[in-house]
């Protein structure tokens, strides 16, 4: 029995190290129908939702060195949340889906080895998509060079304007 208990925890080691964040969600009351719902919504995310013993979690959580803290949280009936694509959208899904059907709620989080607590996610189901965010970001960088073009190109364009002018008087 020893060796099945090692292989689920690697597992969830596994799953802890290739993710960059991690979110605790008590599922208390949820039907099987929520829960497969659930993790339709989750999967379309890039992310997955399991459910596994506290000792399992506490242990790998360890073993991935998330802080001390992350323990204090594993209690009751709890899921965890682990994905390898935009956090924020996996937020966002928990968000909506808890906001229609009242549960599961967060109770928190690990984002590159920080722990977050239930009102730090979502602050991050609030912030828009990863592509949305890297589309304004590359506006911002682009912004400085385009300015500089223009600024460039004013002298030429004032000269060609007076030169029109000066064609039209006469």
């Amino acid at each position: 029995m020893k060796a099945e208990k090692q292989i689920v925890i690697d597992s969830l080691l596994e799953r802890i190290n290739n993710s960059p964040f991690v979110f605790v969600a008590d599922y208390s009351g949820m039907k099987v129908p929520e829960f497969a719902e659930l993790r339709n919504r989750l999967r379309n995310a890039g992310s997955e939702f399991h459910v596994d013993k506290n000792t399992f979690v506490k242990r790998a959580a360890e073993a991935a060195g998330l802080p001390e803290d992350f323990s204090g949280v594993l209690n009751g009936q709890t899921a965890i949340v682990t994905g390898d694509h935009d956090v924020c959208a996996v937020a966002k899904v928990m968000k909506n889906f808890a906001k229609e059907f009242n549960r599961p709620s967060i109770r928190a989080g690990i984002l590159d080895g920080a722990l977050l607590n239930a009102e730090q996610v979502e602050e991050l189901a609030a912030l828009p998509p990863k592509e949305e965010l890297q589309a304004k970001l590359l506006g911002l960088m682009q912004q400085p060079a385009s300015m500089l073009v223009r600024l460039m190109n004013e002298p030429g364009s004032a000269l060609a304007r007076v030169l029109q002018a000066k064609a039209d008087q006469g």
